[in-house]
């Protein structure tokens, strides 16, 4: 992101529709996004799009057509991404407050946090239907025709009623006591006939009342705002909503915007909808840029009403909608159906499709971050053999660099071995704290590649070009993501440097290095090789990031494949160390930069050459297939048989030299799979070699310890 000389930052707060619509102007129209560091801060990387959530429930959409990528729409837009809970506000030092991690200070703040089910409806054992990612996870969940109870009585009751009948549950409504209430009284008995023409039965509370046993209940009775914006202190009204002027920024708070289910404009109230999300979002737009240079703001006059569509998912056959206007109530009719299905993909595609703040650059030619930016192999060997060459150091030097994970640097009073290992790379992702803490597992996975425990480590910062606060709030959260990793450990952080980046294109400037020291036991440290016969090999945990990242830069990679792969990395290894230890392992490295085949060369080599290329040997490594197939993170294949690799890759390709020597593969392989044995890997897992007859039992405690997909994926034989 370029840098802003005033180091003032926006916090989008919430995933929500305006939200969303912010994102894409601003992607469209880079000239349009207000001159400051902008970050959205939102629980998944995802946000359900509200009208396609009843298709969704029915089974007429996947949960991919009806999902809006926000990691997609921010990296278009230039903008940071979060992936966290918000738990509250500090309005006082002007803070949003987060769940498990370091608040965030803002300038000005934007809320579109939507709603959730109102927490005083009754049957407090019922699902609420929102948020909705649980709900649809239940949904997901129900393979038999069970009955359902549905506690409500608006539009949105009667949808997800309709819904769960055409996903083949037998749900029944139980209303207020007055029955339904859409608004109108037409409505009402149109929605009646509808529900009764799907086989749904609809009741007050008092003629349901101890009737529905131990069924599921699901509860869509009416929504709330979030509890923790009226307990930060901002006025709200009626169901907790924020209150607003018609400039959306909140009463006597001009510093915080406001849109969406959350909030109210408190002169002109309408109820919680979508539609009002998507059409205030022009006026955020403007607001925002405005409120940062101190122009006048724009007012906002919703209209007095908006159009509902509401689909009854196929519960009676083919798809219907019915349409509500004030009084008028309209339908079922499936070219009504037609036209709101029409308008829902719409929608999502003006999201998903267009231009990119990156002003026209290649996606797919942009090089890649984490540990694919490292040289390649060829390059970094070149300048090795270079430097223990006679005219490149002093004779008494002239010894062979240690070529294992972490440097022996010397020995403890006990006996114990001192390691020592630097690693570090330009950030992966937005979110300064989450790209600390992976820096740090990253980096760590040197020490534990050996044997050793972590005791402690150094930090360079490299942060962009922005105002001294904003620098201070970013190096914060960087180093915050750092202790995470090492506070559970009892490890310290013992000192650093930090630099600027002044020479640093935008979202390019934050970088982290780390020198990470530890110990381990005088009869533990695990070289790299050379691997023996009888030797199994057991990767602890999938491989394929370095495609993901690609691809996700190109935007080529799903939401869930890359949620998937950060949730993987961000797995601390450190246990595996003691794990690795009592079954007898005598080999191990971290497969990273150099890709799966690449590390193995390392592990294949004689003692002491640190070569990739393989030697002279009397062993031969038999590679299983199916076991590396099915240790590729999700999306991983499917983008390499797609043609996305990481700008590292190529150069990893001469490792795969070693399949027409010393390393077999017990079945062909595709190219996918070839392309992802050379796949470099950020936080990429353990690889460790331990006699074969021990490998059942260390695979079950590694299992047992979560790494699920800890697998065998090959032998060491003598030829």
């Amino acid at each position: 992101m370029a840098a802003d000389p005033e180091g003032q930052h926006l916090i989008l707060a919430g995933g929500g529709h305006s939200h969303a619509l912010l994102l894409r102007r601003w992607a469209m129209q880079p000239r349009q996004r207000p001159r400051a560091w902008i970050t959205l801060v939102s629980r998944s990387s995802t946000a359900l799009y509200s009208g396609m959530v009843p298709g969704l429930v029915a089974g007429l959409y996947s949960h991919q057509q009806g999902a809006i990528d926000l990691r997609h729409l921010a990296q278009q837009a230039g903008v940071n991404l979060i992936v966290a809970e918000i738990s509250g506000l500090d309005l006082d030092g002007q803070r949003l407050l987060l769940q498990g991690r370091p608040p965030l200070r803002f300038d000005w703040l934007s809320l579109d946090v939507g709603a959730e089910t109102n927490s005083e409806a009754p049957a407090t054992a019922a699902l609420p239907v929102k948020p909705l990612e649980p709900f649809l996870s239940w949904c997901a969940q129900q393979q038999d025709t069970h009955a359902v109870r549905v506690l409500g009585s608006g539009a949105a009751a009667v949808e997800v009623a309709l819904a769960l009948r055409a996903r083949g549950l037998r749900p029944w409504l139980q209303t207020h006591a007055r029955g339904l209430d859409l608004g109108s009284i037409r409505a009402n008995k149109l929605l009646a006939r509808v529900l009764l023409e799907a086989g749904i039965v609809c009741q007050g509370s008092s003629a349901a009342e101890g009737a529905s046993g131990a069924m599921p209940t699901i509860a869509c009775t009416g929504s709330r705002a979030p509890h923790w914006l009226a307990g930060g202190g901002l006025p709200t009204g009626e169901r907790g909503r924020v209150q607003t002027a018609a400039t959306l920024q909140v009463l006597g708070r001009p510093a915080i915007f406001a849109t969406g289910d959350c909030a109210v404009i408190a002169a002109n109230p309408r109820p919680p909808s979508g539609v009002w999300a998507v059409r205030a979002a022009p006026v955020l737009a403007i607001n925002l840029q405005r409120a940062l240079t101190g122009r006048p703001l724009r007012r906002w006059r919703p209209q007095r009403r908006a159009l509902q569509l509401l689909g009854d998912g196929g519960a009676a056959g083919a798809p219907r909608a019915i349409a509500l206007w004030g009084p008028l109530a309209l339908g079922p009719s499936r070219w009504l159906w037609q036209i709101k299905d029409r308008i829902d993909r719409r929608f999502m595609a003006g999201l998903e499709s267009g231009g990119s703040a990156m002003a026209g650059a290649d996606a797919n030619a942009m090089a890649c971050r984490g540990c694919a930016a490292k040289v390649g192999a060829a390059t970094l060997e070149t300048a090795l053999q270079q430097l223990e060459s006679p005219g490149g150091r002093s004779q008494q030097a002239r010894q062979p660099l240690d070529q294992d994970d972490a440097a022996v640097v010397g020995s403890g009073p006990g006996g114990q071995w001192l390691l020592q290992s630097v690693d570090g790379f330009p950030a992966l992702v937005s979110d300064a704290w989450l790209n600390g803490r992976l820096t740090t597992l990253h980096a760590c996975s040197d020490l534990w590649a050996c044997g050793a425990q972590l005791e402690s480590a150094q930090a360079v910062v490299t942060l962009p070009v922005l105002g001294p606060r904003l620098q201070s709030d970013l190096l914060h959260q960087t180093l915050a993501g750092v202790r995470s990793v090492l506070d559970p450990l009892g490890a310290r952080l013992i000192g650093g440097h930090t630099l600027e980046a002044r020479d640093a294109i935008a979202g390019a400037g934050l970088s982290l290095v780390l020198t990470v020291n530890g110990s381990a036991p005088a009869g533990r440290l695990w070289p790299k090789g050379p691997l023996q016969p009888g030797d199994a090999l057991i990767l602890v945990r999938p491989i394929g990031t370095g495609v993901l990242f690609a691809a996700a830069m190109a935007g080529a990679a799903q939401a869930g494949w890359i949620d998937g792969a950060l949730a993987v990395m961000q797995q601390s290894q450190a246990p595996l160390v003691a794990l690795l230890a009592a079954h007898g392992c005598r080999a191990c490295t971290d497969i990273t930069g150099f890709g799966l085949l690449g590390h193995l060369g390392e592990m294949l080599a004689p003692a002491g050459d640190g070569a990739t290329t393989h030697q002279a040997t009397e062993t031969r490594l038999h590679l299983d297939t199916g076991a590396l197939a099915a240790l590729a993170l999700p999306g991983a294949l499917e983008l390499l048989g797609a043609g996305h690799a990481s700008t590292l890759a190529p150069a990893n390709g001469r490792a795969l030299t070693l399949l027409e020597g010393p390393v077999a593969l017990r079945e062909p392989a595709s190219a996918a799979l070839l392309q992802l044995l050379i796949d470099p890997q950020t936080c990429g897992p353990l690889l460790a070699a331990l006699p074969a007859t021990r490998a059942p039992k260390a695979l079950a405690a590694l299992h047992h310890l979560g790494f699920d997909q800890a697998a065998v994926i090959g032998q060491v034989m003598e030829l």
